[in-house]
């Protein structure tokens, strides 16, 4: 299977400073990617890159198959910006259906676009009255115009209500789903972190980490958090016989490295009846994601 998106050393410099450094990354085909990273990590200097708004100094980049912001890239890459502005005088739908029609396709097709992201009722309303939200969501009906094979998204979720966001990652499963690939830019950790195949951690323009959840959690090798419930009055008990365990509000917490979590259950489980409940807390993204910023010296 062809990638969607190839990037090989690709390094990039401003006045002296450099801004990407020896970045490489393949993103398949159906792929949900989060690029994670500080301000100035070179997240927004990669996208605009692959969108073939900016040259870079060396390297390779493949944008489904072509150059970056070539006439066959440009067909094929959608992009939402963090902001989108829309002329507040046009309906969501005359906005739709005008870059419908910039793009070759049937203006018609700008009430299901809306109504695929939630603005089917209002379509007809003036986009000077909708919300930060609703504009973003305008915006994602024009990245899907010509079902591309590839959405670079910004900050996609900034303004939505909860409701809104589960939403739009249902929409995102499901254009993966159909083979779209999604590299998404965010700050949002929780929401990235159940949403996402793929995380790609940049600091100072360097790749620090790329994996799933699970290998950047190996990688970090961060401890995992026992929460243990005790029944009433053992709490102390239960404390005294696990070393580093601590009482909080009743309850006994203690972190353990990742291969002392089953000779520790079975100790804690070794309590019968003066346990009534144990959680397993594994590193959160936020955690590794502050780890390997950490290690970079950020």
């Amino acid at each position: 299977m062809t990638p969607t998106l190839t990037i090989s050393r690709l390094t990039k410099s401003f006045a002296g400073m450099t801004a990407l450094d020896a970045v490489s990354l393949t993103v398949e085909p159906g792929a949900r990617v989060a690029l994670l990273g500080h301000n100035g990590a070179g997240k927004s200097t990669m996208m605009k890159i692959i969108l073939g708004l900016i040259p870079f100094d060396s390297g390779t980049v493949e944008v489904c198959g072509a150059a970056p912001g070539s006439a066959a890239a440009r067909a094929q890459v959608a992009y939402l910006p963090e902001n989108v502005a829309f002329h507040p005088a046009l309906t969501g739908a005359e906005q739709i259906a005008h870059y419908l029609s910039l793009r070759g396709e049937n203006p018609k097709q700008a009430l299901a676009l809306l109504d695929r992201v939630g603005l089917h009722a209002a379509a007809k309303r003036r986009i000077g009255t909708y919300s930060k939200g609703m504009r973003q969501r305008v915006g994602l009906a024009q990245a899907l115009i010509g079902k591309p094979r590839l959405l670079v998204l910004d900050e996609p979720t900034s303004g939505l209500d909860p409701v809104s966001r589960r939403d739009f990652y249902a929409l995102l499963d499901g254009l993966a789903a159909e083979g779209a690939s999604i590299l998404l830019s965010s700050h949002a950790l929780t929401e990235v972190e159940a949403r996402t195949d793929r995380i790609l951690i940049l600091s100072q323009g360097r790749m620090v980490a790329t994996g799933t959840l699970a290998d950047l959690r190996r990688m970090a090798a961060l401890p995992v958090s026992l929460h243990v419930t005790a029944r009433n009055g053992y709490a102390s008990e239960i404390a005294a016989a696990l070393p580093g365990a601590i009482r909080a509000e009743g309850d006994v917490r203690l972190d353990c490295a990742q291969d002392e979590k089953l000779g520790l259950l079975a100790r804690i489980t070794g309590f019968g009846d003066k346990v009534a409940d144990i959680e397993v807390v594994p590193p959160s993204l936020e955690d590794i994601y502050s780890h390997f910023s950490r290690r970079d010296g950020q």
